[in-house]
This record gives structure tokens, C-alpha cells and sequence, in this order.
């Protein structure tokens, strides 16, 4: 165990289980909200219609143009949106892609926000915001985006798609593999991390066997809500680098991006991160934690190449350029011959660690 560390703990209210949504009104005027703005994506439009019926005349209606990667000309169109409605509230329904428009919403105004997710993003625990802009995605970390209330209600996840379930459950699991090596790590969050993982790993499977099962959605989100803490304690790594510059400058789906490459970062930082690997030995109960994560995602239908999602092979150099530029702070030292072994790994779905340079 760490000897030395800091460890800060997040503002945060969260309201977890089944049914949970009926407490939306109270906490709406908990935080002083008169008029909120509800904001969604257009493919959620009726359930987000479905909280604004819910809150009544204490609404200012909805947004519903999210937009996966959060790009700044739809938060200048929703901004528009909000002050036409004179909305002092906002309330953001659904996946990451609903969270990250509504951050961007506080960061510009400073309204309170009230996340209800129904995916297992996890965006809406930290205070971080990656916005989209001429083709690269920046992020910014500032408790000014941070939704001050969550409301995880586990019956809005049950008709989460299972190929949903599949991506944005290792989307969570990224996030928390990340917290394990992060630099600024400490024990609390860790343990966290470590707690979030096996939930996941254990729920996943029953969740594709059964996507209505409420125990295994509420294990799942439960997993989801640990790892969505876990990142938003600590900083990012190169898994979310390569993440953020695939689907920022290739537009490349958000979760599926993350469930490919989770276990190709992993093994480029297993040899620099040993108290990583252990935690997750103890989850996997393998010796090889990324081919382990690798072969999981197979087991349970996750999309097993950069090709499959789309990207060009022409684009690797380009990417590697881009991981390779600023890069986070990472526990083994970032190499750009490195990274594109990695990605061409990745792009072709080897194991990970097969091209020499790319395992740690």
C-alpha cells in the first residue's frame, strides 16, 4: 500500500436504485431550479420528454441535439436554447454524449445540473469535459462541471441495448483500469477502481443473458457510478489520450473506441504499473490482465478492431502523431514507435503486446 498520499474527495449527491426518478421534482427544488432545461439526444427524445412531463410546469422544455464528443457548434446552439427559455437548471437524460453537452452548458453559466444517465458512461462523476473543436477534442477538468445531483435509476437501464451494455460497460471498466496506474493515485481510490472492475466483470455476462435481469443492471450501474469516481479523482492516462484523439479527430464511436483499445493500453503500461496488474490479477484471475481483458471483450461480443469501427489504416501514422503530442501523464514514458505498434495492433485486433514495442 501507498505510504503517502492525497486523496480529495468530489461534491457530489447521488441517488441510487430502482424507481428513483420519481425523486427528480424534489431535488429539483432542492437545488432552487424554477425552470430547468432537459437535454437529451434526439434518439431519447421520448423518455427525455417523458421527464419533462414528469416535472410538469417547473420545466423549460428540452434540448434534444447531443451529439457524441461534445461539439462546441451544438453547445453554442443549445446555449442559444437556454437563454431564449430563460432556463436556470439543467437536467441532462441519458449517455455520456447528453452529459458532456450539459457540462458544457455549466461550464459557460454556471447553472446547477442533475445528471440522470442510462448508460454506464460515468461521465457524470467527474469534472472533466472533452469538447470537440476544428477536429480534435481538448479536455478541461473544473468542479464548475461537475453535476452537483445523480440520479441513477436502474429501470432506465434495462432497455439499454446489449451491444450498448457491452461497449459502455468497458467504457466504465477503462476508466477504472486508468485510476489503477494513475500517477496521483492513492488506496481509497484504488479500492474503488478494483471494487468497480469485478462488478463489471461479474455483471456483464448475466446482463447479455439476460438484459432485463434488474439484479445484474443494478450491479452493472452500481460498477458504472464506482468507476465513473474513480476517474474523476485522478488523471488521465494514455488509454484516454488514444481515445480522445480516435474519436475527437476520426469521429470513431466513443464507448466501442474505448472497449477496443482498453486492453492495448493496458499492455503498454503493465510492465511500468506492477500494483495495476495485481488488482487486476485478483479480478481476472489470470496472469496476462490485458490479454485477459482482451479475450473478455470477445466473450461477451465487444467490437474487436480499430477496422471494425471504421478507421482508416492510412489514419494510424496521423494518430500516433496526435497520442504521441501532448501527451498525459502516464506511468511508462510515451514513444511514438511505440504507440504506432500499438494502434496498428489495435487496428488489425491482435492480441495485445504482439507487435514488438507495443507491450511495456
Amino acid at each position: 500500500m501507498q505510504s503517502e498520499f492525497v486523496f480529495s474527495g468530489l461534491p457530489m449527491r447521488v441517488l441510487f436504485g430502482a424507481g428513483t426518478i420519481s425523486r427528480l421534482p424534489e431535488e429539483v427544488t432542492r437545488l432552487g431550479m424554477r425552470r430547468p432545461l432537459v437535454v437529451s439526444t434526439p434518439e431519447q427524445r421520448d423518455q427525455a420528454e417523458g421527464v419533462i412531463a414528469r416535472l410538469g410546469e417547473a420545466s423549460s422544455g428540452g434540448f434534444f441535439g447531443a451529439r457524441m464528443h461534445t461539439p462546441v457548434a451544438v453547445t453554442e446552439e443549445a446555449l442559444a436554447v437556454l437563454s431564449e427559455r430563460r432556463a436556470d437548471g439543467l437536467v441532462a437524460f441519458g449517455g455520456g454524449s447528453t452529459t458532456g453537452l450539459s457540462k458544457a452548458l455549466a461550464l459557460r453559466t454556471d447553472l446547477p445540473q442533475i445528471a440522470i444517465p442510462t448508460t454506464y458512461a460515468g461521465s457524470e462523476m467527474t469534472p472533466i469535459l472533452g469538447e470537440t473543436r476544428d477536429g480534435e477534442k481538448h479536455t478541461i477538468r473544473s468542479e464548475r462541471v461537475l453535476p452537483e445531483t445523480t440520479i441513477y435509476d436502474v429501470e432506465f437501464t434495462t432497455g439499454l441495448p446489449v451491444a450498448m451494455s457491452v461497449t459502455s460497460g468497458l467504457n466504465a471498466i477503462a476508466h477504472a483500469v486508468e485510476a489503477l496506474y494513475a500517477p496521483d493515485r492513492n488506496p481509497i481510490i484504488s479500492l474503488m477502481a478494483e471494487t468497480a472492475t469485478a462488478a463489471l466483470v461479474r455483471a456483464l455476462p448475466a446482463v447479455i443473458e439476460r438484459p432485463d435481469d434488474i439484479g445484474a443492471r443494478t450491479e452493472a450501474l452500481y460498477g458504472a457510478w464506482l468507476c465513473g469516481v474513480a476517474l474523476g479523482a485522478v488523471g488521465m492516462g494514455l488509454h484516454h489520450k488514444l481515445c480522445h484523439t480516435l474519436g475527437g479527430s476520426f469521429d470513431l464511436p466513443h464507448a466501442p473506441t474505448h472497449a477496443v483499445v482498453l486492453p492495448y493500453a493496458l499492455a503498454y503500461n503493465a510492465a511500468a504499473a506492477p500494483e495495476a496488474v495485481a488488482a487486476l490479477r485478483r479480478v481476472m484471475g489470470e496472469g496476462d490482465v490485458a490479454v485477459a481483458l482482451h479475450r473478455f471483450g470477445q466473450r461477451i461480443g465487444a467490437p474487436s478492431s480499430l477496422a471494425d469501427l471504421g478507421l482508416d489504416e492510412g489514419n494510424l501514422d496521423r494518430a500516433a502523431d496526435l497520442a504521441a503530442a501532448r501527451p498525459y501523464p502516464n506511468p511508462r514514458p510515451i514513444e511514438r514507435g511505440a504507440i504506432r505498434a500499438l494502434l496498428d495492433d489495435a487496428y488489425h485486433g491482435r492480441p495485445p503486446g504482439t507487435s514488438a514495442g507495443a507491450a511495456g
